[in-house]
């Protein structure tokens, strides 16, 4: 009897999800572009090609898994220079360096994660992204407000650890995209460029917090 070419091979449910995403993750790095079918991702998973259509109603739903599992890495990577450093100032130098260095690896999923691409009509974001996000985000925050900056900042003091949030992702998102751009070089320097403004960004905000004005908000938002 003839094979099938349209195989799939028996992944448990949560397995197939995973390997789809993770093909998705390989094609990206790969091809540093979003222009792939689900075909051709069928193909990557060695699955046959409805199956995404399982656990995806279209690519933007894909991708939008794919966001949440960058972000996903991006907390982990995080979580790991916390964990090699002993205090607040040494583990927020370094979070931030690893933003950097992630973004730089791989524009072509930075640019999913924080560009447009995803955005809503109404500026929302999907929600399994924004999950992830704010994992991202608080962690952020809470070596902020534990002396990140100097000293600590009381968690209630939210407007200030925003205010410090956003100052320190202005940066460095702004350097992410010029590095992944090709504006600022070579790549081989990221490690020493981005050395250099975090640790002028920390002095300054050491000396003085700005604070976040009352009604704005920083990250991706939930649509309305």
């Amino acid at each position: 009897m003839a094979k099938t070419q349209d195989h799939e091979r028996p992944y448990h449910h949560g397995d197939l999800r995973r390997a789809i995403v993770k093909a998705a993750l390989e094609i990206l790095r790969e091809t540093q572009s979003l222009e792939f079918s689900l075909r051709e991702l069928a193909r990557r998973a060695d699955v046959s090609h409805n199956a995404p259509y399982k656990h995806f109603a279209d690519k933007r739903e894909l991708l939008s898994a794919v966001s949440a599992a960058g972000f996903e890495t991006l907390t982990k990577r995080m979580a790991r220079e916390i964990g090699r450093h002993g205090n607040a100032r040494e583990q927020l130098f370094a979070m931030l360096r690893a933003y950097i260095d992630h973004g730089v690896e791989n524009p072509a999923l930075y640019s999913l994660m924080f560009g447009g691409y995803l955005t809503g009509p109404n500026h929302g974001r999907p929600t399994i992204e924004l999950a992830e996000a704010e994992k991202t985000k608080a962690l952020l925050a809470g070596v902020i407000a534990a002396g990140g900056l100097g000293r600590a900042i009381p968690d209630t003091n939210e407007r200030k650890i925003a205010g410090a949030i956003l100052a320190c992702w202005s940066l460095v998102h702004g350097l992410t995209l010029l590095l992944a751009d090709g504006l600022v070089g070579p790549k081989k320097k990221a490690g020493a460029l981005g050395d250099s403004l975090v640790q002028g960004m920390l002095d300054g905000l050491a000396a003085e917090l700005p604070i976040l004005p009352p009604g704005a908000w920083i990250g991706p938002q939930l649509s309305h």
